[in-house]
């Protein structure tokens, strides 16, 4: 079954030593400004009580939503962690334009932006030679569109196992496009880093979780 991750809610998580910082950085602003005001108010009409107060009040808020924001980037790198464990031993479309033909069976992706009279996939060796063209014909809509190449070549014969790359061209009503093209592979391993979660592809490396455009 083919289920799609194109709209992950899983973004990249930041980490809580910026924000830490960040925090930090504002606290010692404040009181550098809050006794520089302290320092050069009027004898005659010192600062209200009421003022300090509030302006306390307010980096208290501050630093509150700052805490809270680290403590759900925490929490939503966690979770991402755990839900993509799952994903090992998956084959998925990932951005890439390699096509690893193996056993007489290959499987590729195109991301059409929309509508197409006409979508072809050229397949080359290691060269760069055209080995083959897969005609993938009209498509009625956009999205992510798989393809499987079997190892046949344009001269009739059958390809050697390997890596092979491809492109991709669409056209709609005279205009030629080259849409993006997805590699599949197999996950092998989750990796959790400071910019979030690392999905490590097979034989194409390592991508974030959110692009990923289909699960198989």
């Amino acid at each position: 079954m083919i289920s799609s991750v194109q709209n992950s809610t899983t973004a990249n998580a930041p980490t809580s030593a910026p924000a830490t910082s960040s925090t930090n950085a504002q606290q010692t602003q404040f009181l550098t400004m809050l006794t520089a005001q302290l320092k050069n108010q009027d004898p005659l009409n010192p600062m209200d009580n009421a003022q300090i107060t509030s302006q306390l009040a307010a980096l208290s808020t501050v630093t509150g939503i700052n805490q809270l924001n680290t403590t759900l980037a925490a929490l939503s790198n966690t979770m991402s962690l755990g839900a993509s464990t799952s994903l090992i031993g998956t084959g998925v479309l990932v951005p890439s334009s390699a096509l690893n033909l193996a056993s007489g069976k290959a499987m590729g992706g195109v991301n059409l932006a929309g509508p197409a009279d006409g979508l072809s996939v050229e397949v080359k060796d290691a060269s760069g030679n055209t080995v083959q063209t897969l005609q993938l014909g009209t498509q009625t809509a956009g999205g992510v569109l798989p393809f499987a190449w079997d190892g046949s070549t344009a001269a009739g014969t059958i390809a050697p196992d390997g890596a092979y790359t491809f492109t991709a061209q669409a056209t709609q009503s005279g205009a030629i496009s080259t849409p993006p093209t997805l590699g599949f592979g197999t996950v092998n391993a989750i990796t959790p880093g400071t910019s979030g979660v690392t999905v490590n592809v097979n034989g194409l490396g390592g991508f974030a979780l959110s692009a990923i455009q289909q699960v198989y």
